[in-house]
């Protein structure tokens, strides 16, 4: 196939050093600076060609490359016609909100023609993140990865890759994606779903008009590499194999993991998954593929994006092999990977799991419909957690926090829905006139939280990817029905659960993590599928501010974008 992408295997430190030659290097943290110009481009993908919003005319955007301990400025100037923030996934910002980027919860956005610096350390994190637009469905085309290498002098956990690769998985949308959305929001129903998905921004040749945009990597037979795979998708979990090649599972989410080997791994929108891959099979062209999880009958975007990994020295004429990936709805490879997923829980990378918990939070998920006259139906689609759909304030919510702004955000979100009920029995179509409000928790500095997120057959069961701001947590237990608070506590994972910042809930089923609340400020929590945030399946934590000189959030910068 002529005109492929090419990427070029390499070593970790000499691509790092090449991308970041402009930096000066030296034994304490350095200085990492990067703009960030918000800009429309036009891109062809699947014979249609339409301007989207871009960083730097990129599509993925550039990546950023830093050090544990590095401090970076990213300088965001907006050229477009819309409203811009970006947000640095799964970075904790510690007392530092101001710089996580979510439109509306820690800063008003970004407006045409201005700029505003985000500026954070990076502490205590090494491997892989991401970073997205956080505004409408922006994130479509406007994110990038986020590569953190450990500090000088400690290796891997695991051995040395020879190169490494990062595999950004998306959708696109052949229409322009903020129509798209808008027209679904006037008639109440969900909008149209994505045309393909893409890996590294291409949808790969088994779609039209394609065979230049197909991502590719060459590989030396007999070395190892590190893949660096995000779920940058706005509504797919997906699944992502490799013909012929396992992998192993190291980190997820920028956190260490025992290893473990798979053929195909499951990553849900806004996860991370670093997998080592042994070049260990007859050189050959190889098919890697992505294609949607769903196993309730909803519709989605069900085809399979493909990108090619090629060993050196043999030619583009050879057909490629095709992996096997699980079947779409396939319940059982979802929960038995995802139970493979433990905490390193090494005497240097432990599981500081809280072991006594100071709060117990449950939360309802659920879909409804609301009366809107002018909607299709009369309807429209909702979403809620305890009943309780959010409304976006029109200020930033820490700003009002940290300056006693009265009027912008109740704190008397419930700890427990209003009315229990069966929530994963037969489905429930009866309006529960869901509630509409800006209601947010209040969390004691330091306290020790533990979240049951439980899923309802509210409208439909479905799996809801959820992230948290500001934190990592741990995943101290899963299951499938009804939680039991009398007898599921007693199965949990105290010992080595997996740590992570965005966690799947599973179909008809529940899950519990817990973390320790010591980071000052508002964190927003939400589905990481986009069409259900739009929704209002989304709330936020206010965390108190600590008794120490170090424990309270942050004064604002004096570059942050005005209301």
């Amino acid at each position: 196939m002529a005109g492929l992408v090419w990427v070029v295997h390499r070593l970790t430190f000499l691509f790092v050093a090449c991308c970041l030659g402009f930096i000066s290097f030296s034994v304490e943290a350095a200085i990492k600076r990067y703009q960030f110009d918000v800009q429309v481009q036009n891109i062809s993908r699947l014979c249609h060609a339409k301007p989207i919003v871009t960083v730097n005319g990129k599509f993925p955007g550039p990546t950023i490359y830093v050090q544990e301990g590095d401090r970076v400025l990213v300088n965001v100037t907006n050229h477009a016609q819309y409203n811009m923030s970006i947000h640095w996934h799964g970075l904790k910002q510690y007392r530092n909100g101001w710089a996580d980027g979510p439109a509306y919860i820690t800063q008003c956005p970004i407006q045409r023609g201005n700029s505003y610096t985000y500026d954070f350390n990076v502490t205590g994190q090494r491997g892989t993140l991401w970073w997205h637009a956080h505004i409408l469905w922006l994130r479509a085309t406007v994110y990038g990865a986020i590569v953190i290498l450990p500090k000088q002098g400690t290796p891997y956990p695991f051995p040395q890759p020879n190169g490494e690769f990062e595999i950004l998985l998306g959708e696109w949308w052949n229409n322009d994606v903020e129509a798209v959305v808008n027209q679904g929001s006037r008639m109440g129903v969900p909008p149209n779903m994505s045309d393909a998905h893409t890996i590294n921004g291409k949808p790969g040749p088994l779609f039209p008009c394609s065979e230049k945009h197909t991502f590719a990597m060459e590989v030396e037979a007999g070395k190892t590499y590190l893949l660096r795979i995000i779920n940058a998708a706005l509504n797919d979990e997906l699944f992502f194999a490799i013909a012929g090649h396992n992998m192993t599972v190291v980190e997820v989410d920028a956190v260490y993991t025992k290893p473990f080997t798979t053929q195909a791994i499951l990553i849900a929108p806004g996860q991370t998954t670093n997998v080592l891959l042994q070049a260990n099979q007859a050189p050959n062209r190889y098919f890697m593929a992505s294609r949607s999880f769903m196993d309730v009958p909803i519709p989605v975007d069900n085809k399979t994006a493909t990108g090619i990994l090629q060993y050196r020295g043999i030619p583009n004429t050879i057909l490629p092999i095709l992996p096997q990936l699980p079947a779409s709805n396939d319940t059982s490879f979802a929960l038995s990977y995802n139970k493979k997923l433990k905490s390193l829980n090494s005497p240097q990378y432990p599981a500081n799991v809280p072991l006594e918990v100071d709060r117990k939070l449950f939360y309802t998920i659920g879909l409804g419909q609301n009366d809107c006259p002018t909607c299709l139906n009369g309807t429209q689609l909702v979403a809620s957690l305890n009943n309780i759909s959010f409304v976006m304030p029109q200020i930033g919510l820490l700003q009002s926090h940290y300056f006693n702004i009265s009027g912008v955000f109740r704190t008397d979100f419930p700890d427990r829905p209003p009315t229990p009920f069966n929530y994963t029995g037969a489905p429930l179509t009866a309006n529960l006139r869901t509630a509409v409000g800006t209601r947010l928790s209040k969390i004691a500095f330091n306290s020790t939280v533990e979240l049951v997120l439980q899923d309802t057959n509210l409208l439909t069961v479905e799996s809801h990817p959820f992230h948290l701001h500001g934190y990592n947590f741990f995943v101290v237990g899963t299951g499938i029905g009804n939680f039991n608070p009398a007898k599921d506590p007693a199965k949990y994972n105290l010992v080595d659960p997996v740590e992570r910042n965005t966690v799947g809930v599973p179909t008809g089923g529940w899950t519990a993590i817990r973390f320790r609340a010591d980071n000052p400020g508002v964190w927003f929590m939400h589905c990481h599928l986009e069409v259900h945030t739009g929704w209002g399946l989304k709330t936020a934590f206010v965390v108190e501010d600590g008794p120490g000189k170090d424990q309270s959030i942050l004064p604002p910068p004096k570059d942050l974008p005005p209301c």
